[in-house]
């Protein structure tokens, strides 16, 4: 059974502004679908713009976060997980915190005076999704708060750490203070490749947590720029797996098991030198609304399994239950309660 505060997420809280959009806005502003990017400069006007032209919703999101609130979802235990991240004071900050207590997560905060809460665009067209972040307070997380010890209990208190690769833009030295604590007291700290851009220029930091990684998470497309990152001149996407599986660790204590989804293509697990194959819920193509979210929350359902200690075939088996629920549903939401067995 998982008990309280077992679980603890760490990352970027974003409010995602989601809207269903067109090819022109598309062009406009530049954005290729299916994919995670960072916002620049010519990027900033479309967010008012969004919310003037369509029909958005606001959902508390940010990738961490995401997986977080639907690890407690699956698990209905409350306050069986928590959340630490940057907010600002402001009308957003203040939307993501009523959104994070109704979805039952303990969230800690830290809020920045000066810059504005986190926001995500989501464009969605024809149910694909592309997301476009900017990062504003999420961006000023200082590892001080962590350490605060109202915090660091946060930390003492759960067995199981997941990070978003996102967050390694914002805080590598928390992430590391996180990684080290579950090495010295054989916890569990999973990571996520969360983005090709991620591999390509965060490549330093990255391979800093690697070796602490006990769980390593990601699609296709992050598991190939890892591999031509690192020139391992592959694309399967199972060899790669394997490889990244077999990385040296910093703590014997738990073996490294690599986790890479393929949308509607079989999940490659890759442990103790072998791959396994797990299909995914088909689902028809007149069902799918919107596919954001639906990685962060194929993290979510594992979590929520995992925690309890259950065979990895459970594990992705939530995962895509999960999955599936949210990519037929706007956004990263969910029924009030999941029909998991």
């Amino acid at each position: 059974m998982a008990s309280e505060g077992i679980l603890l997420g760490m990352g970027n809280p974003l409010l995602d502004i989601s809207a269903v959009v067109d090819d022109d806005f598309l062009q406009k502003y530049d954005i290729k679908l299916n994919n995670a990017i960072l916002a620049e400069d010519k990027h900033l006007p479309m967010y008012d713009e969004m919310a003037s032209k369509y029909t958005v919703e606001f959902i508390a999101g940010g990738a961490t976060q995401n997986s977080i609130r639907v690890a407690q979802w699956m698990l209905q235990i409350p306050g069986a997980t928590s959340y630490i991240g940057c907010i600002g004071k402001d009308k957003f900050g203040e939307e993501m915190k009523k959104n994070s207590k109704e979805a039952g997560v303990n969230v800690h905060y830290y809020e920045d005076e000066a810059a504005p809460t986190g926001t995500c665009a989501v464009c969605v067209v024809g149910g694909e999704r592309s997301l476009i972040a900017n990062l504003s307070a999420a961006n000023c997380y200082k590892s001080e708060h962590l350490k605060k010890p109202e915090n660091w209990a946060l930390v003492e208190k759960a067995k199981y750490f997941y990070i978003a690769g996102f967050f390694l833009t914002v805080s590598p030295e928390s992430i590391m203070l996180v990684a080290e604590h579950a090495a010295t007291n054989n916890k569990v700290f999973m990571m996520n490749l969360s983005a090709p851009f991620i591999c390509e220029f965060f490549k330093d930091v990255q391979e800093k947590a690697l070796p602490y990684m006990d769980y390593v998470f990601g699609n296709e497309t992050e598991a190939r720029t890892l591999a031509k990152v690192h020139g391992w001149e592959t694309e399967n996407v199972e060899e790669i797996a394997l490889k990244i599986s077999q990385w040296p660790k910093a703590s014997g204590t738990h073996k490294r098991i690599t986790v890479i989804t393929q949308g509607a293509d079989p999940v490659v697990v890759a442990e103790d030198g072998k791959v396994k194959l797990f299909p995914v819920i088909v689902l028809p193509k007149e069902k799918l609304v919107d596919t954001n979210g639906a990685g962060d929350a194929f993290v979510g359902g594992f979590l929520s399994q995992l925690v309890q200690e259950k065979p990895i075939e459970d594990c992705v088996k939530a995962g895509c239950y999960a999955a599936n629920v949210i990519i037929q549903r706007s956004g990263c939401t969910y029924p009030e309660k999941p029909d998991f067995s």
